[in-house]
């Protein structure tokens, strides 16, 4: 049966194309979901506007897609993550972290133009291809680096206790200790010569 795509359908044709495709293909999905309709004269006719329309997008939407590979193509991206000492990462890096990131250095990546075979699980310098149409790509470099949060947190500790002068341990009992040693003075009684001298009248 031949029929008059009414939409762009993926591996089948463009909107305006006339295509052939089998009585059951049409009346089951083409035609029901509105992507195609009988390719008649009045639907050839009827179609014929917006066909034109859609190929002018199709002209712009290709010279945007061109420009931004162009401008992304040799980008870095540098993204961290947890991993181990022999840099394998608990987690991993998928297609939309590498977009999220390049979107953020500016550059029009969405996240299915990514292609990872497979996500990234180690730490290091990766190549990644964006496929931006089918002839269409770039290449960038994803640069994996790890981070250990548990680890970052103790140095700063420990930096934090030798700018102090000694150990935190040390260091958080000093103000309780000089607080007693202040109680003690404050407390302890004052020598007053004169007191002596008029008990010893009175007892006189």
């Amino acid at each position: 049966m031949k029929v008059l795509l009414c939409e762009d359908v993926n591996e089948l044709g463009l909107l305006g194309d006339v295509v052939e495709v089998s009585d059951g293909y049409a009346r089951n999905h083409l035609l029901p979901q509105g992507l195609a309709k009988m390719a008649t004269e009045a639907n050839l006719k009827a179609i014929a506007e917006a066909k034109t329309r859609r190929a002018e997008q199709r002209i712009h939407e290709g010279k945007r897609l061109q420009e931004a590979a162009k401008a992304v193509e040799g980008a870095e991206a540098v993204l961290a993550a947890k991993a181990n000492e022999q840099g394998i990462l608990f987690g991993s890096i998928a297609a939309s972290q590498i977009a999220e990131n390049l979107r953020g250095q500016g550059f029009a990546v969405a996240d299915e133009v990514v292609q990872l075979p497979e996500h990234i699980k180690q730490v290091g310098t990766h190549a990644v291809t964006l496929k931006f149409d089918d002839d269409l790509t770039a290449q960038v470099t994803v640069v994996v680096v790890p981070a250990y949060p548990e680890r970052s947190r103790r140095e700063g500790e420990d930096i934090a206790s030798v700018s102090a002068g000694g150990d935190p341990a040390t260091q958080k009992a000093s103000p309780a200790v000089r607080d007693d040693k202040e109680a003690e003075q404050n407390n302890a009684p004052v020598f007053d010569p004169d007191a002596q001298t008029r008990r010893e009248t009175k007892e006189t």
